[in-house]
């Protein structure tokens, strides 16, 4: 992209922006939320308690609840491979595989190259 076009689409995007920001300005459950938050932070000030006192307080099981962010392992649960079929166009050979593991594709791959090999698979399932 041109550096006149990267400028124009910028100065697009500011604008879209600025409209946007004008109707949130103007919505009243905007204007809600932030008196509420304004008047619990300074709740919160008086009895100078962080926000974390106040989760506590509220949900108390918390503590035993995964730290936001913390990526969740399933348990167990491996996805599934599909099943390829390579037709080889030189000699008609078919071979079935769910990785790239296999003896014939991997002498394939070498003599005529990996992308023209992936060329010939099809998808099973």
């Amino acid at each position: 992209m041109s550096l006149i076009n990267e400028y124009r689409a910028t100065e697009e995007a500011i604008k879209e922006l600025q409209a946007r920001l004008q109707n949130l300005q103007q919505d009243d459950k905007l204007q809600k939320e932030l008196e509420f938050e304004g008047k619990l932070r300074t709740l919160m000030g008086e009895y100078q308690k962080s926000l974390r006192d106040i989760i506590a307080l509220l949900d108390p099981e918390s503590k035993m609840k995964a730290p936001r962010g913390a990526a969740v392992k399933p348990v167990g649960t491996k996805r599934a491979r599909k099943v390829k079929q390579y037709k080889n166009p030189h000699n008609g050979e078919i071979i079935e595989t769910k990785g790239g593991n296999h003896k014939t594709l991997k002498e394939w791959k070498a003599k005529w190259g990996g992308d023209e090999v992936e060329g010939w698979a099809t998808l099973l399932g």
